[in-house]
């Protein structure tokens, strides 16, 4: 990887996060204003790399449907993805170690780098200069997936050279919070699978995309656990955690998703996570006026069932957006004829049994209020 110093930086505080984020009714994101510097700038480095040729393939409009049913599933074909991705790694643990004979990001086209954030905790405009001292808890590296499920498909990846393998990291979910505040677009989407759970390389990283399409998860009713702590347990189909944060959150309840991150890795149960801008949490469907209310982040944690070994390719894999309600679908027969009840019955097969979830919830519950 090229020298740190020598990539763009992006540098923002608190100040610079939005939180008067509204969705319009239907399926289109609606902004409620104009592009943030971190949307145009982002967005900007990813479509100039897709013109100079880095990607695997050619990302033009995805076909799109939404599913009849009460879920909204969004189906999109993304036929290459499907043949050019670079073939997943043989994962074999949760806690499989770091190997750097294996690919990782430190191995990437220095070119892929679109930029490194930073954060300066004094406060300040956001900047893409390295002009003052800045006070920061570590380096988030910014690069393009070559292999892109949608339009900007990134990958937000803390500290390349330091070789964490893939499990989360307080800094890591906090950053990945950050940037979800730092657009203002709710269509702008952050995710993370973990080893076990169709992560296809062992070296900690997130992804981030931009989705056009309203998801349920963005307004779905809760139940409340141990709200103090933005804890909740998803109402509807898959059954899940949600934690919730505003702008002036972040810090404690990116600390609360690590310690429920960590207790699943050390129970060897692997998971997904799904943040995106939502409605505040509420047990029953919110009003309209509620409901578009994008000025806060939905965290989304799904335990689920462990898959291990080399991905199937020709498969319906289960990760972060299709817990999420996001299908992109390798081939045009299954795009075309899969109906809600379908997706419906292999999520469930990747989920936990409800008796397994039951206990984990409430060891969890007790787990965060001990701490």
């Amino acid at each position: 990887m090229t020298d740190p110093t020598m990539a763009l930086q992006f540098v923002y505080s608190n100040q610079n996060f939005v939180t008067d984020v509204h969705r319009t009714t239907g399926n289109s994101p609606g902004m409620a204003s104009p592009p943030t510097s971190f949307d145009t700038t982002i967005q900007a480095g990813w479509t100039e790399r897709l013109k100079r040729g880095l990607f695997r393939y050619h990302l033009g409009d995805l076909q799109t449907r939404i599913l009849p049913g009460p879920h909204g599933y969004v189906a999109q074909l993304n036929i290459q993805r499907g043949i050019e991705r670079r073939k997943p790694q043989e994962i074999l643990s949760i806690q499989q170690e770091f190997n750097a004979k294996q690919f990782n990001f430190n191995k990437i086209n220095p070119d892929e780098i679109i930029f490194e954030m930073l954060k300066d905790a004094v406060g300040g405009s956001t900047s893409h200069e390295n002009g003052k001292q800045l006070h920061q808890s570590g380096r988030m590296v910014v690069l393009v997936n070559v292999s892109p499920l949608e339009f900007g498909h990134y990958l937000f990846v803390p500290d390349p050279t330091r070789c964490f393998p893939q499990v989360l990291t307080r800094f890591a979910i906090q950053v990945g919070i950050e940037s979800v505040l730092l657009s203002s677009d709710p269509g702008f989407r952050v995710g993370f699978n973990s080893l076990g759970a169709f992560a296809s390389v062992n070296h900690l990283h997130l992804h981030g995309y931009y989705l056009d399409h309203e998801l349920k998860l963005e307004s779905m009713p809760v139940k409340p656990l141990l709200p103090k702590k933005g804890f909740y347990r998803l109402m509807d189909f898959p059954t899940g955690f949600l934690f919730y944060t505003e702008s002036d959150g972040v810090e404690e309840v990116a600390r609360a998703i690590c310690q429920v991150t960590d207790f699943l890795v050390d129970g060897n149960i692997a998971h997904n996570l799904f943040l995106t801008r939502g409605c505040p949490p509420c047990d029953r469907v919110p009003r309209e006026k509620d409901r578009n209310s994008r000025k806060g982040v939905r965290i989304a944690v799904w335990p689920r069932i462990s898959c291990f070994g080399a991905k199937e390719e020709s498969a319906f894999n289960v990760a972060l957006c299709e817990l999420a309600g996001h299908l992109p679908f390798k081939n045009k027969k299954d795009y075309e004829c899969i109906a809600e009840k379908d997706v419906v019955d292999i999520i469930q097969r990747y989920l936990l049994p409800d008796g397994d979830f039951l206990r984990l919830e409430q060891q969890l519950t007790c787990h965060l209020k001990d701490l």
